[in-house]
């Protein structure tokens, strides 16, 4: 066996320039694969990244201004939502939907202060529910509950970077007061944003924000995640909503700017269609570099046949049989095809992971980076079987000539030009 694998050797030895490029087409084929598959995994991965913090069904319903006269009511009119709409919207879709929240934003003198650290920071009042709607991590701490609405606490959840700003030294903010207005609130939690990590945010309960900020019954937005499993589904429930709050402030049937909704489920549904184009196309020139990659093997192996005509021959004089030469002309090219293949793999997942590094050092500085390319990986089990593909295209290419040259007599072969 020794002595077999090391005529193979002298053999490669011998045409150096014929493996190389023999061995350059796998690899390169291999590599390719994984660079396109895992370039298209990135960029799908940064698309996902916009969605990470908020419910993918969800529907954001916020007020605008009516843009037609209805009702005797002139164009131009403030639409104002409340805790009415929100009971309504409740009782309508009680079975099309998972979790509702109102929310309620303090706008103008919002300063918030600890001890002689103070910021201006977004601060709103929000339900329970609203945390499975804008997906936070709790890091420290909980997240607001039913009591806390129910009975008007004045408690609250910063981010961490609201923390960082207020509570210097590493102090643990956990049952610590901070001012908001003037007005002291406990914080019960702290909490990252995955969609951005720099979010300056606070949430109050929402009872207690209408009343300590004069909100009375009012709301800035509603946010609702429903139990739609098509875009057809959302879009029906889009639309139910829609005509309810119209009918309920007079606003025009045709009068579409006055209530504003977005339908995470639509832009979600059209970003996945986008990039399973983008996939098959990754997919398509994927395949067409295999295909090269087979060419050029086959091709070589072809040539390799030819040139050993003479040898096969000498072998045959001496007694050698067809299948020992046919195994050792399959056996340089299995040899071949697998070297390469094998690096082409190291050098495509090496360069990913690479690519994947430093990325992640890029986005700590700038999360804007993970939303358009993130995390660029392939399955190493495409890049096993492409390099089976490419072991068995080299193996039949070199097995029809190797089979015809071992069939010819000697004589024929030595003469054979």
């Amino acid at each position: 066996m020794i002595d077999y694998f090391q005529e193979i050797i002298a053999t490669l030895r011998q045409n150096k320039l014929r493996a190389i490029m023999t061995g350059f087409s796998v690899a390169w084929g291999i590599f390719m694969l994984l660079i396109l598959l895992g370039s298209g995994k990135g960029l799908q991965n940064g698309m996902e990244n916009n969605f990470r913090g908020t419910s993918k069904n969800a529907l954001w319903i916020w007020s605008r201004r009516t843009q037609v006269a209805h009702d005797g009511l002139k164009a131009g009119r403030r639409i104002r939502f409340n805790d009415q709409d929100a009971v309504a919207i409740q009782r309508k879709f009680e079975d099309d939907m998972d979790n509702f929240s109102g929310r309620f934003h303090i706008w103008g003198n919002n300063d918030v202060t600890y001890k002689t650290e103070f910021g201006n920071f977004q601060t709103e009042g929000v339900m329970p529910e609203f945390k499975k709607i804008q997906i936070v991590d709790m890091v420290k701490g909980r997240y607001i509950n039913k009591f806390d609405v129910e009975q008007f606490r004045k408690c609250a959840i910063i981010s961490k970077p609201v923390e960082e700003a207020l509570f210097k030294d590493d102090e643990d903010p956990m049952g610590k007061y901070i001012r908001i207005g003037g007005v002291p609130f406990k914080v019960v939690g702290v909490f990252v944003n995955p969609e951005d990590r720099e979010d300056k945010q606070i949430y109050l309960p929402l009872t207690t924000t209408q009343r300590v900020f004069n909100g009375n019954n009012r709301l800035n937005e509603m946010a609702i995640a429903t139990n739609a499993m098509t875009v057809a589904e959302n879009k029906r429930i889009e639309e139910e909503v829609r005509q309810l709050l119209a009918k309920r402030h007079h606003v025009a049937p045709e009068d579409k700017q006055a209530i504003g909704i977005w339908n995470t489920l639509e832009n979600f549904k059209q970003a996945q269609g986008v990039f399973a184009g983008i996939r098959m196309f990754v997919w398509v020139i994927g395949i067409m570099t295999i295909i090269a990659g087979i060419v050029g093997v086959s091709n070589i192996m072809i040539i390799l046949v030819k040139e050993r005509t003479k040898e096969i021959g000498i072998r045959k004089a001496i007694g050698a049989s067809p299948f020992s030469i046919i195994r050792l002309v399959l056996s340089e090219s299995v040899l071949i095809t697998s070297l390469a293949g094998f690096f082409g793999m190291v050098a495509g997942m090496g360069l990913l992971a690479g690519a994947a590094a430093v990325i992640n050092m890029i986005s700590a500085d700038n999360q804007e980076v993970e939303r358009i390319f993130f995390n660029p990986s392939a399955d190493l089990g495409v890049a096993v079987w492409a390099l089976i593909v490419l072991v068995t295209a080299g193996l039949v290419a070199g097995y029809i000539p190797a089979r015809r040259a071992s069939a010819i007599r000697p004589i024929e072969a030595l003469h054979d030009e």
